[in-house]
């Protein structure tokens, strides 16, 4: 059965700009989590932030 989680809280993230969703992962420390993937944690100085479109 699919479901949506509209309810879910989200951040922008610290690298590339863009929302992102919580996961149950991140449950523990949620108010730590600056980037949306491991990507953009290691790509930390080297991409530029560039705002999400709305």
């Amino acid at each position: 059965m699919a479901h949506r989680k509209p309810t879910l809280p989200t951040k922008i993230c610290a690298a590339c700009g863009r929302p992102f969703a919580w996961r149950r992962k991140w449950a523990r420390d949620w108010e730590s989590v600056r980037y949306c993937s491991d990507r953009c944690r290691q790509a930390r100085g080297r991409l530029p932030a560039v705002p999400a479109k709305s």
